[in-house]
């Protein structure tokens, strides 16, 4: 390997060939200032905050796109570098609204971080600013024209990592604005709602639609029985709103403080998880045995549902019929457990807790309310939120005891928690496959083949003489390469997971910020995979790990869904799902 020999801020590196500058002077600890840089996006270099002084060159490189040549000689902090940054920011600061105190981003802002650093003080610039109205169609995502800095963060990632392409910049100069196509609304586009964009972005231009305010008045309201569930990749990302280390597990702490925010009962998403690997497992054997709508593909992550739906609709016979684990939940709270309780399912209010934004879309899907009209699941809030009403209840969350879900939908095993990475349902999935397609108990419990897949992984299983092509992808740039090998023949697969986010659940939409400040960006492989360990660690920690071995999923098929695919499994566990175009457009 070559190595290149240069001197940064009057220190020696010799760094791999193809580094940038940027690159260069993080390994030797001078951070250089940067604004719409991504380490996972295509370099951009539209902020130029980052720009550089090198001896011979008659003008400022920007560090981000400019790769480190031998012998140079580079000055990243200069009094001429520091003025020019600080006016690039001052400008952009003109052009932002200035509540800062009531944004959600308060605290968390790049660009307020920025300016603090900087030694911005004072607004020096006056004159017209953009205005936008607030665009809030959409029951996930809200865009805020005005709080955008045209970093074009949102864009890269909704094109590069999602190949939705929903976003774009439209017009020039003054009047750029990031926006779908044809100016649409959020919801009139082919936004798949899986919020990455909110993950990136560095001001508070995209965020999720909130729905603390609704809980609170549930909680508060005493003729409402309000209890919530939680997902995986929540348990061990919620420890971060306090600074705890990544992929810490919060379990028990978590069930503590929902009980103290005043829920009635708190149960847990894995549950359904163990559920919906048995429903999906039986839903495989016999497509498998009459050898139709093969491969299945899985349906548990909304925002790669909603890709299918917009992209490839002629793949939507191959999905999973199966609800996702969330809305499992909902359904058994409202029929299950309101019968065992004697309580009015118009009654229970239903809560959900997710690392997803997109879960918000499926709450309100049509397909997920009760023949009664009233929704199943109430309520999605996403991690971040939960953080934040913990916390503006004064719950020291650090010091919480450990406390249990509660039963009989709070018992699950190791198969259910490894839901929320990548790989963990095709691994939950083959544990119970297994059995079903060859009678026979198996000891082995680890397919390390399919775990936490960096994008894309395909393997072929070996089951007592059966072959299995699987096939697993997270970022739906990913899935578009297996998805067009299904389409044109070239690859037979017999079980596809996708899901939207990269790395799974753990790096949803929903998760807790992160910030560059703390060397860790949005989408940072190391981040997730902390995460991903967790649950693995939980996983084989659990007494049961496949999910048909879940005691109480055992007695729920006894005492109310009879067996697994069953006309009453079938009318409360599964849907179907439509082909869609954007409003508007023929």
């Amino acid at each position: 390997m070559k190595y290149i020999n240069a001197i940064i801020d009057g220190i020696e590196v010799s760094v791999p060939e193809g580094m940038t500058i940027m690159q260069a002077g993080d390994s030797i600890g001078a951070h250089i200032p940067r604004l719409c840089y991504h380490p996972k996006l295509s370099t951009e270099g539209a902020c130029r905050i980052c720009v550089v002084e090198v001896e011979g060159w008659y003008k400022y490189l920007p560090a981000c796109s400019t790769l480190l040549q031998e012998g140079m000689v580079i000055r990243t902090n200069t009094p001429e570098l520091r003025q020019m940054r600080r006016d690039l920011v001052e400008l952009l600061l003109d052009n932002h609204p200035r509540g800062c105190l009531t944004c959600i981003k308060d605290g968390n802002c790049e660009l307020q971080n920025l300016s603090y650093k900087l030694g911005v003080r004072e607004r020096l610039f006056a004159g017209k600013r953009k205005r936008y109205p607030i665009e809030k169609s959409s029951v996930a995502v809200i865009r805020d024209a005005e709080k955008c800095i045209l970093c074009r963060q949102c864009v890269r990632v909704c094109s590069e990592i999602q190949g939705v392409h929903n976003l774009s910049q439209m017009f020039r100069g003054f009047n750029t604005v990031v926006t779908p196509a044809f100016l649409a609304n959020m919801d009139d586009s082919v936004c798949i709602k899986c919020g990455q964009c909110i993950n990136v972005c560095p001001t508070a231009a995209f965020i999720e639609q909130d729905s603390t305010e609704d809980v609170w008045q549930a909680l508060s309201d005493p003729n409402k029985f309000v209890v919530v569930q939680t997902a995986p990749a929540v348990r061990v990302a919620i420890g971060e709103g306090w600074k705890m280390p990544i992929g810490t597990p919060c379990t028990g702490k978590m069930v503590t403080a929902l009980r103290r925010l005043g829920f009635k009962a708190v149960f847990d998403t894995n549950f359904t998880a163990d559920l919906t690997i048995v429903e999906e497992a039986y839903e495989f054997i016999e497509r498998y045995k009459n050898n139709e709508k093969l491969p299945i593909i899985t349906s548990c992550s909304p925002g790669w549902i909603k890709f299918l739906e917009h992209f490839y609709p002629e793949l939507i016979p191959n999905a999973s019929t199966c609800k996702s684990p969330m809305q499992m939940m909902s359904v058994l709270l409202k029929t299950y457990y309101a019968e065992l309780k004697g309580i009015d399912p118009k009654d229970i209010y239903v809560v959900a807790v997710m690392p997803c934004v997109a879960k918000k879309f499926e709450a309100k899907r049509p397909e997920h309310y009760s023949e009664n009209n009233y929704p199943w699941t109430d309520a999605v809030l996403t991690t971040r939120e939960l953080i934040w009403m913990i916390k503006a209840y004064g719950i020291d969350f650090l010091n919480l005891p450990d406390e249990d879900f509660d039963q009989p939908l709070g018992y699950a095993t190791g198969a259910g928690d490894i839901f929320g990475t990548t790989g963990g349902v095709m691994e939950a999935t083959l544990r119970t496959a297994y059995e079903k397609l060859t009678g026979k108990s198996s000891d082995n419990l680890d397919y390390f083949d399919v775990r936490m897949a960096p994008g894309l992984k395909e393997a072929s299983v070996m089951i007592n003489g059966f072959v299995l092509n699987i096939a697993v992808a997270n970022g739906l740039n990913n899935a578009k390469t297996i998805l067009e090998k299904v389409k044109s023949g070239e690859k037979q697969y017999h079980i596809i997971e996708i899901m939207a986010c990269p790395g799974g659940c753990v790096a949803g939409g929903g998760q807790p910020l992160v910030h560059p400040e703390d060397y860790v960006y949005p989408l940072d492989e190391e981040m997730i995979k902390l995460r991903q360990k967790a649950l693995y660690s939980i996983d084989k920690d659990k007494i049961h790990r496949k999910a048909h071995d879940n005691p109480f999923i055992k007695k729920l098929y006894s005492d109310f869904l009879e067996y697994p695919g069953s006309p009453i499994a079938h009318k409360l566990l599964h849907t179907t799902y439509t082909p869609r175009i954007p409003r508007g457009i023929k």
